[in-house]
């Protein structure tokens, strides 16, 4: 009904309903654009020609035929933007191989595989160690957890916790030296 009364209004040319019909429809009728036209930029200049579509033509909107405000919208803004597709004024997609151009900022392959290496090192370091100093880093550091809450999980007083850590990590720190 709202949609109803403002398209009216554009209608006898009051442009403050035509800027209640964007408030109301602005977010749905850009997604039915862009989903059309697959780009940002090119999705805000089709819904910029679709309300001036909507400025001149609100007469024709007739309630009386059965259909929706919200569809007749869409179905200006879904027409207008395929016909920016055909007109072939879309913006022009660039070829796969620009893509070699953007950068990467992925880890390369040389720099997981060593982190592989690094985490496997220190797994087979941890496996060397004393089984409560290798229990008490693993859920300090892997849980994060802190040493008051490391010894309520092991059963064990605080100050035997720290030992446990610090000298499991002076092990540790031996074991990955090269």
């Amino acid at each position: 009904m709202k949609l109803t009364w403002a398209l009216a209004k554009v209608a006898a040319g009051e442009a403050e309903a035509l800027e209640e019909v964007y408030r109301c429809t602005g977010a749905k009728l850009l997604g039915v654009i862009s989903r059309i036209v697959h780009d940002a930029q090119e999705a805000e200049d089709v819904l910029q020609e679709v309300y001036l579509t909507i400025w001149r033509r609100a007469g024709s909107f007739d309630p009386g035929r059965g259909v929706s405000p919200i569809t007749w919208l869409a179905a200006i803004a879904r027409n207008r933007a395929i016909d920016r597709l055909r007109s072939g004024k879309a913006r022009p997609v660039q070829p796969i191989e620009a893509a070699d151009a953007i950068a990467d900022d992925a880890p390369s392959a040389f720099e997981r595989l060593s982190r592989l290496e690094d985490g496997q090192r220190l797994a087979a370091c941890l496996e060397g160690l004393e089984v409560n100093r290798a229990r008490a880093i693993r859920t300090a550091f892997f849980d994060g957890l802190t040493y008051e809450a490391v010894a309520g999980r092991l059963g064990a007083p605080v100050g035997t916790v720290k030992s446990w850590i610090r000298r499991g990590l002076a092990e540790l720190k031996a074991c990955l030296e090269p």
